[in-house]
């Protein structure tokens, strides 16, 4: 999902932003899937040399999603409810 996607599905209309934030203060140890969220472009936000960068491709790539690039195709991997 595109972080705009979430704010919408949770209300909060074009808060996208917000959705960004909110995931990036998660406590240590939570079981939320942050790892599935990602740009509307399909770009991952994080910087290509950092950990979180290296975590969300793995984990992406272990659920079968590819990334080529830093990059999602939202055509084939977005999630469609």
């Amino acid at each position: 999902m595109s972080y705009g996607q979430v704010a919408e599905m949770a209300g909060l209309g074009r808060q996208a932003r917000f959705v960004g934030r909110t995931l990036g203060m998660l406590p240590e140890g939570h079981d939320l899937p942050w790892f599935r969220v990602i740009r509307s472009n399909g770009q991952i936000a994080f910087p290509l040399d950092s950990d979180a960068f290296r975590r969300q491709v793995e984990r992406l790539t272990g659920e079968g999603v590819e990334v080529v690039n830093g990059k999602v195709s939202m055509a084939r991997f977005r999630w469609q409810p």
